[in-house]
């Protein structure tokens, strides 16, 4: 009896031990919750510059600068009781160096509160970085960091990053705002679909080339416009889409959910817009011996958006269908500009071309990966588009 109530008292003490928490934990109050991260050419501050003159310096160079975007607790407290505040959301960290870890280290140096990831919703790289550094190297840090997540979105900027991360608006976190640009992919065919920490190691080692979605800023203000191209076997930056660019692209893989076709009347030159409400692509790759072609066929369904040809009758299906074929002759045009840019000027297949040779030829596939970007350039695409109006609002005479 006495053996059993021994083991039993030794049992609740070892019960206790182990709920006295983890001698590692931090209260939430005392860390730096950081929504976005940026990455610069490296160029310091002058409150840098300050620093290593009175001593705080230490052995690097210059080579980035980052941008760690924290909560500012004071306006978040003063929204918290109901209060009326002119600071800002957030307050941006900037810390130059060679090393992300290092300069990580070195916030803590400067603020109360060190750097916490686990939230980090976005990451911006200035791309024109992405000549010099690779995407592998960049990212290394925060791929092996695992208090960040795999789930934090990856963008470029044909600027500063830093210029992406202020806006002129005080309630508003500027992470949040390039976060949720991405769900207006609905109203416009030119936002590609996020590509995260994740997703990118993917495409990092796939070997061929990929796209990511360009934000500039300026004034306070953001914009997504067109993307990067990066070379899929150097993880470097080949060249930018514009929107047209980038719209073309969508086109082609089918991606997207909506957006807009802006036509002209080619007798009155007057503009119609197409609202695109489905799209559907197939890419068939053709293999007859030793020659390799592709057929791009495009199905799109939607609604006349807008007519300035007064003159005509909106409901009168002689003028629907003209509208459908200008629009078609439209996309087709865009399609077939893009992919005049992707073999003559960035010599990269950006619009998954490849993917559809893997996924439908195996075996040849096999043989032409390695050297795909440079094969790409000379195989012929046909492309071919339906359009098709099924609505045409209420305006219009019969």
């Amino acid at each position: 009896m006495k053996k059993i109530n021994t083991i039993r008292y030794l049992t609740i003490a070892l019960l206790l031990f182990l709920l006295t928490g983890c001698w590692s934990s931090h209260e939430i109050e005392e860390l730096g919750l950081t929504f976005a991260m940026g990455i610069d050419k490296g160029k310091e501050t002058e409150l840098e510059k300050k620093f290593d003159e009175m001593g705080g310096d230490y052995p690097k160079k210059d080579r980035i600068t980052m941008i760690y975007q924290y909560v500012n607790e004071q306006a978040a407290g003063s929204k918290s009781t109901g209060g009326s505040t002119d600071q800002k959301s957030y307050i941006n960290v900037y810390e130059t160096g060679d090393s992300l870890q290092q300069i990580n280290s070195e916030v803590a140096l400067r603020q109360d509160r060190p750097v916490f990831s686990p939230h980090l919703k976005v990451i911006v790289i200035a791309a024109e970085l992405l000549r010099t550094y690779s995407l592998a190297e960049l990212l290394d840090q925060p791929l092996r960091d695992n208090e960040i997540r795999p789930s934090s979105m990856v963008i470029v900027t044909r600027g500063r990053a830093r210029d992406t991360l202020e806006l002129k608006e005080t309630g508003e976190m500027p992470a949040f705002r390039l976060r949720k640009i991405v769900e207006n992919e609905y109203k416009a065919k030119k936002i590609l679909p996020p590509v995260t920490l994740a997703k990118l190691t993917g495409k990092m080692r796939s070997g061929t080339s990929y796209l990511l979605q360009n934000v500039i800023g300026t004034d306070g203000e953001v914009k997504y416009a067109g993307a990067a191209a990066i070379n899929g076997k150097t993880n470097k930056l080949i060249g930018y889409l514009d929107e047209h660019d980038l719209e073309g692209v969508m086109w082609i893989t089918g991606m997207g959910i909506g957006g807009t076709v802006k036509s002209y009347d080619p007798e009155e030159k007057k503009v119609t817009a197409f609202g695109v409400e489905t799209i559907k692509s197939d890419i068939k790759p053709i293999v007859k011996g030793n020659r390799l072609s592709f057929e791009v066929n495009v199905k799109s369904d939607g609604y006349l958006a807008e007519n300035w040809s007064t003159n005509e009758k909106a409901f009168d299906n002689k003028f629907l269908e003209k509208v459908e074929k200008t629009t078609a002759k439209t996309v087709k045009k865009t399609m077939e500009d893009i992919t005049k840019k992707m073999k003559t000027e960035y010599k990269a297949d950006l619009a998954g071309f490849g993917n559809e040779m893997r996924i439908k030829h195996p075996r040849l596939w096999e043989k032409l990966k390695k050297n795909w970007d440079e094969t790409f350039t000379d195989i012929p695409i046909t492309f071919h588009v339906q359009i098709t109006i099924k609505e045409y609002g209420t305006v219009g005479d019969q």
